[in-house]
């Protein structure tokens, strides 16, 4: 099969490319030896089928990042059979700057000239045909975004790939053509292959050529002894790059044609990019967008519609039975949209796929279990331990999905790339770049992908910092820890008048804040480094192309379900195991949960959560959150199922009576965990501080075991590794903390604010060397 590789700069629309070409066939891995995403996918209507490799995004092929080492290894070592050098025809001077490094290779290239739709509407035009005859190598015009041209693009890059190719150079009036010349016919006669590329970068003193080619640098050092250049001395990279800019400014540059004569115009993005990017207005507008994903998603009052006009609710209406339910199948898809409020989009589809497709599927399952004649305990192993587990992580997947696909539409359209660039402001002063910011941002759908996204950021300590504090950005599996246990809060102290996504907002908030003070804390001291450059360009806005977006929400999908039916169904056999097994190994009875061996370690571990609020204060049924806390280490999906099992397993033990909240079948019955987590309240009388605290302590402490084994792998250190462990351990329950103990006594965030002034003024003086600690963490050197 022939193999086509797809290069160009980051933001050309490679992506959307590799997408329309692949669609379903596309598979993401990692590129052998490094943390990089490889993706290859395959296109089946050339003559024959034809693999195509997505390569990493790249401004050119010098080795400053692992995602240029391995696009130039992977043309040079596994010689595709052609390069389609995607240029985002917009901005076509700087793109074809990589352009003039990948025809220096012995490979066939085929020139994509992308975002033509753009280039049109501006009123601009393109001599592909010019540009065809200048650059050597067949110029396409296409649109990856409107799928335009693709077919003639695969057409001639699979002509092409049929014929061989010799590596050519726009160099040659340069005042180096001719040492590039002798270094190239010495390469050649050592056999070397791609002479002519290997040349221009022994000239240019790459590191990686120099180690290769240590006998031909002789030849380079004698050269650069006898010459200097008026403006660049004898740096010959900056004159290779001088002369590359030069000639395409002179021959390529004139292909383009456009509209206004003016070298400079104000583009519709530039317009909204003076009100985006401003630099007093862009972080208020994005924390406004940020809220607004969040109610679109959680909002069980969408637009307080509700609050503000007084809405009745399906019992005022009389279309409840007595019982409580609903009068027909009619009311029942009814009260998924609507109940005294109008339900956010986010909840309407979280609705309707817990009440009326998997709570009628696993509810089916289960009553063929029940009648199967199977031992009590096998019943209960499969029902209670697996379907129920489950059902209850299959039950989030809706608001995780809802929630990535409002940040893929950020991201898609080029509003994602603002934030970066807005947030570099910023984030310098914690010594990270803003290319940081895009993995962080991701954290908020899951940290598995998050952490993989760090890959992009070339330097060490940036990285592990970034990879620690992802887990404070709340992923998707966190969400119902969070609205849950909101809205128990109010249900239980407020009789129902709040607002949850007020408090699941601020929560998401207080992991930002404690993300950003981490960085801080960590930066200045055992992460202490320089902040790498950060360039990344900006997009023009553009409409999100469905396609894209289904196949981004596709990927999401797989990656959840394959982790529900792996991890998380594991985790849920165990803690099964663990809840109805004694220590003497007897088997028990749900009722007999007391007994268990959970319940056993998460009393000896109880009096440890005493300062965060949910220890030894509450009582003998203080442990039920320490054994969710325990259950959320596994994956925090199991958090509000595990609270859904003990409330029931409560109400049987000890004669607890849940009656005025609708009892067992409301605690088992409610797919949203309020019901459980009110049910723990009643059972403990745990404060709103204590509530809040729980909150913190699992949204910041150590993630589920699929990041967790993530976070081994992308750290790589053993040392830096178990470091990182303790650091979420320490800032969750630190945090944790400070959320009780203000929350309970408010005068005590005094004594907090001058622990936090003191830890500031030790790292200033540790910086200034006035003090000497031991802080280094020698994983990250």
């Amino acid at each position: 099969m022939k193999r086509f590789a797809l290069a160009g700069n980051p933001n050309c629309g490679k992506t959307t490319l590799f997408n329309s070409l692949t669609g379903s066939t596309a598979h993401v891995g990692n590129w052998p030896g490094v943390t990089v995403d490889k993706r290859d996918g395959v296109y089946k209507k050339c003559a024959e089928p034809v693999a195509i490799i997505d390569l990493p995004g790249i401004y050119s092929l010098s080795p400053y990042t692992p995602e240029e080492v391995i696009a130039r290894n992977y043309i040079l070592d596994e010689k595709p059979d052609c390069v389609i050098n995607i240029v985002d025809a917009t901005n076509l001077e700087r793109n074809l700057y990589l352009s003039t490094q990948i025809l220096e290779m012995d490979v066939p290239v085929v020139i994509a000239l992308n975002m033509m739709d753009a280039v049109e509407k501006a009123g601009d035009k393109i001599d592909a045909k010019e540009l065809e005859k200048r650059l050597g190598v067949p110029v396409v015009k296409i649109s990856a975004l409107k799928e335009q041209g693709l077919h003639d693009l695969m057409e001639r890059a699979f002509a092409e790939s049929q014929k061989e190719r010799k590596g050519t150079t726009v160099l040659q009036d340069t005042p180096l053509a001719h040492l590039i010349g002798d270094v190239k016919i010495a390469l050649a006669g050592q056999k070397v292959a791609n002479p002519l590329f290997h040349a221009i970068k022994l000239v240019e003193g790459d590191e990686i050529e120099v180690d290769m080619h240590k006998e031909t640098l002789e030849m380079v050092s004698e050269f650069k002894e006898t010459f200097s250049d008026e403006i660049f001395g004898n740096d010959f990279e900056a004159l290779v790059a001088d002369g590359r800019y030069k000639y395409i400014s002179k021959h390529f540059a004139p292909v383009l044609e456009r509209r206004s004569k003016e070298k400079f115009q104000m583009s519709r993005s530039d317009k909204a990019d003076r009100v985006l990017t401003n630099r007093w207005a862009g972080i208020p507008i994005f924390l406004v967008i940020l809220f607004a994903i969040f109610h679109l998603t959680f909002s069980e009052d969408f637009l307080y519609l509700g609050a503000i006009f007084g809405l009745p609710d399906l019992e005022t209406l009389g279309l409840l039975t007595a019982e409580g339910a609903p009068l027909n199948y009619g009311v029942r898809w009814l009260a998924c949209i609507y109940d005294g409020a109008l339900f956010s989009p986010g909840v309407i589809i979280n609705n309707i796929w817990n009440d009326m497709l998997v709570g009628e599927l696993f509810g089916w399952i289960q009553g063929l279990v029940e009648s199967s004649g199977m031992a009590g305990w096998a019943v209960g192993l499969i029902n209670n331990g697996i379907i129920e587990g489950l059902a209850a992580v299959l039950s989030f997947l809706p608001p995780i999905l809802v929630l990535f696909l409002f940040f893929s539409i950020l991201e898609d359209s080029g509003y994602m790339a603002r934030i970066a660039f807005i947030l570099d402001r910023m984030f310098r002063r914690f010594g990270l770049s803003g290319r940081a910011f895009m993995p962080m941002i991701m954290g908020f759908g899951c940290s598995v992908p998050a952490m993989i996204n760090t890959r992009t950021l070339a330097d060490e300590k940036e990285r592990t910092a970034t990879v620690r504090v992802i887990p404070f950005f709340s992923c998707g599996a966190k969400l119902p820890i969070l609205t849950a246990v909101a809205g128990a809060i109010l249900m239980a102290f407020n009789s129902g008048n709040g607002s949850a996504d007020l408090i699941t907002y601020a929560m998401y908030i207080l992991g930002i804040v404690v993300a950003i003070l981490s960085v801080l804390l960590m930066r200045g001291t055992t992460l202490k480094g320089e902040t790498p450059p950060f360039i990344m360009e900006l997009p023009a806005y553009h409409a999100p192309q469905f396609k894209n977006l289904m196949l981004h929400l596709w990927d999401k999908t797989k990656h959840f379900v394959k982790k529900a039916f792996t991890i998380i169904l594991a985790s849920t056999i165990v803690i099964w195991f663990l809840t109805h097994f004694s220590f003497a190994w007897k088997f028990l009875e749900d009722e007999q949960i007391n007994e268990s061996i959970l319940a056993g370690l998460a009393q000896l571990l109880q009096p440890l959560f005493t300062p965060v609020g949910f220890g030894s204060q509450l009582g003998e049924y203080g442990w039920v959150f320490v054994v969710a806390v325990v259950a959320g280490l596994i994956a925090k999906e199991n958090v509000i199922a595990t609270f859904a099992t003990l409330g029931a397993c409560l109400m049987a033990f000890g004669g607890l009576d849940f009656s005025s909240i609708g009892g067992l079948d409301a605690i088992m019955g409610d797919d949203t965990g309020i019901t459980a987590v009110w049910a723990m309240i009643m059972a403990t009388n745990i404060t709103i501080p204590g509530l809040i605290s729980f909150i913190a302590f699992n949204m910041l402490t150590i993630p589920c075991f699929a990041a967790v084994g993530t976070a081994k792998s992308e750290l790589g250190d053993k040392k830096r590794f178990n470091f990182t462990l303790l650091f979420w351990v320490a800032a969750s329950y630190i945090t944790a903390c400070a959320v009780y103990t203000i929350g309970s006594w408010w005068w005590t965030l005094f004594i907090w604010l001058a622990v936090v002034a003191a830890v500031v003024t030790v790292i200033v003086f540790y910086n200034k060397g006035k003090i000497k600690l031991n802080l280094r963490n020698k994983g990250a050197k």
